[in-house]
């Protein structure tokens, strides 16, 4: 016969930041996808409370299984559309960023503890569907024989969200505006390049992909803006501030600009960044 849970342990299980945590710290991968899709059922419920706990936020580094291997971003190999394994590869990679955007959405939810209840709402929504993006990607992955963790990967999403752990308005200004956003500038490439091979089922994930990612980069815009408001600054000059600061400035293009306006992005900052791609 188990023991009953003790009421104050029962009541922290109840609270959004440590089923936020729990997400955050788990390693195993279906354990992960059932808390993400939990934390924003729960949440919807009633069932979670946005109360901070007594205890500060920590630092944590996030639970991922013992594979894939993460190196360097230069020691990743280049494989060509052409063979099953370089279709399986960028799938990976896909993959291995939307993990890592359970991640940080978990996070996002875990560490800034003094947002309004709308804000949470948000990034649980994001980690669900992250959660449902992973699924279908590892799908398509076990279609082509393989799985996640069979190809080599990096940690730079995640040791952003390290570097932007200190202070939620930089958070939403560098990973959604800046890392995510790059996805929606590239995932339209890939989808042309998975039809032009006849991969009708990747370019369909590929597509639910960009229009959920549409949003998750608007709730960043959104909050950013709301920071900005709170904090009597400038949004488009504090952008290009943090920007330069902790990116150098430095900016791919081309932009998917319909993507862009879509996701809170004004006309004037797509020309900044237009004219920051042309000097570099």
């Amino acid at each position: 016969m188990h023991e009953p849970t003790p009421p104050g342990e029962r009541d922290r299980t109840r609270n959004l930041h440590f089923a936020a945590e729990q997400c955050l710290l788990s390693a195993d991968i279906a354990s992960k996808l059932e808390l993400a899709h939990g934390l924003q059922r729960d949440l919807e419920a009633g069932l979670l409370r946005c109360e901070p706990l007594p205890e500060m936020p920590s630092l944590i580094d996030a639970g991922r299984p013992a594979r894939p291997e993460l190196v360097a971003p230069s020691q990743l190999v280049q494989r060509k559309l052409g063979t099953r394994e370089g279709v399986a590869a960028l799938l990976h990679a896909v993959a291995h960023i939307e993990f890592n955007a359970i991640n940080l959405a978990c996070d996002a939810v875990y560490r800034f503890r003094d947002m309004p209840d709308d804000y949470y709402h948000d990034w649980a929504r994001v980690a669900a569907e992250e959660a449902y993006h992973f699924s279908l990607l590892q799908r398509r992955l076990e279609q082509l024989g393989h799985t996640y963790g069979d190809f080599p990967a990096h940690n730079g999403l995640w040791e952003l969200a390290q570097d932007t752990a200190s202070d939620v308005l930089l958070r939403m200004a560098l990973v959604p505006r800046v890392m995510e956003a790059r996805g929606l500038d590239v995932t339209p490439g890939m989808i042309r390049r998975f039809a032009a091979i006849g991969d009708e089922a990747t370019v369909a994930v590929l597509e639910i992909i960009l229009r959920d990612e549409i949003g998750h980069v608007e709730a960043g815009s959104r909050w950013f803006h709301y920071l900005c408001r709170q904090r009597g600054l400038d949004a488009e000059s504090t952008y290009f501030s943090l920007l330069e600061r902790h990116l150098g400035s430095n900016v791919r293009c081309p932009l998917h600009r319909e993507a862009r306006l879509q996701a809170g992005f004004s006309e004037s900052e797509l020309g900044r960044l237009e004219a920051l791609c042309a000097k570099h």
